[in-house]
């Protein structure tokens, strides 16, 4: 017979997060103005914290929205914090904003990604460039999901284990709380993945490297590419703070070329 999951209470996970932003019980204490004693009475749950004071340490702490949620209803109180989608009418003007900045990064190759790594938005460049560069791709619109599968995006990686444990690691990352099981799902392709990465020699960037470069080839195609990441700053709602637009760069004037002639209609 299985066993119900017992619920964690708060003060375990606000330890959890504290032990992760490597702060100790008083620099936790001095940083959101309550005593070193009161913050350690809550971590071992001799004292109940307040809504306001559960949403007054996550804030200290840099927690993410979606956890500030989960560290609210281990207290025992309700989530504050919506997740709207994208395509919601109240989302329109945040649609256009991205909108822009995709069309302004033309011709580098532009993308909307939620945390899980779906492409939720792309410009004219990234689907021409993807296009090329995965020609039989017909599974999720997803970049890890490209990068890992045979099919994608992984037979014109040059260096492509190195790509691939640098999303990997990314996602453990970014899924390292609180999961749905479309989620839970993501980081068993993970787990698959990084068993194919340790049959493998390590990854290495050369010394010369400033950036973990992306290195595609296709026939006579080679460029090298690396990556800039823009978030939207003060978010309020979960979907706007897991929301990455990644650009991508050539890394030289060859790799210029190389891009223009892919993305150009």
């Amino acid at each position: 017979m299985s066993r119900a999951v017992e619920p964690v209470a708060v003060g375990p996970l606000l330890r959890a997060w504290r032990n992760t932003r490597g702060k100790s019980q008083l620099a936790l204490a001095a940083d959101a103005g309550v005593s070193t004693r009161h913050v350690s009475f809550i971590e071992t749950g001799r004292s109940s914290p307040s809504r306001e004071m559960v949403l007054t340490l996550a804030d200290a702490l840099d927690v993410p929205l979606r956890e500030r949620n989960a560290l609210l209803e281990a207290a025992g109180y309700a989530a504050v914090y919506r997740e709207t989608s994208l395509g919601a009418p109240v989302m329109a003007d945040v649609h256009r904003a991205l909108s822009h900045l995709l069309n302004a990064a033309a011709p580098n190759p532009a993308l909307v990604v939620n945390r899980c790594y779906d492409i939720l938005m792309a410009n004219g460049p990234a689907q021409r460039f993807l296009e090329f560069f995965a020609p039989a791709w017909s599974g999720r619109s997803n970049i890890a999901s490209l990068v890992f599968s045979p099919a994608g995006l992984r037979p014109a990686l040059a260096n492509w284990s190195e790509v691939a444990s640098h999303i990997a690691h990314r996602l453990k990352s970014e899924l390292s709380g609180k999961r749905t099981p479309e989620e839970d799902a993501v980081l068993l392709d993970v787990a698959a993945v990084e068993a194919d990465l340790r049959k493998q020699s390590a990854p290495r960037t050369h010394a010369s490297s400033i950036l973990i470069p992306i290195s595609l080839t296709r026939g006579e195609v080679a460029l090298d590419l690396f990556t800039t990441i823009t978030t939207l700053g003060t978010p309020l709602d979960i979907t706007l703070q897991e929301l990455r637009i990644e650009t991508l760069f050539p890394a030289d004037a060859s790799a210029r070329t190389a891009l223009d002639a892919i993305v150009t209609p």
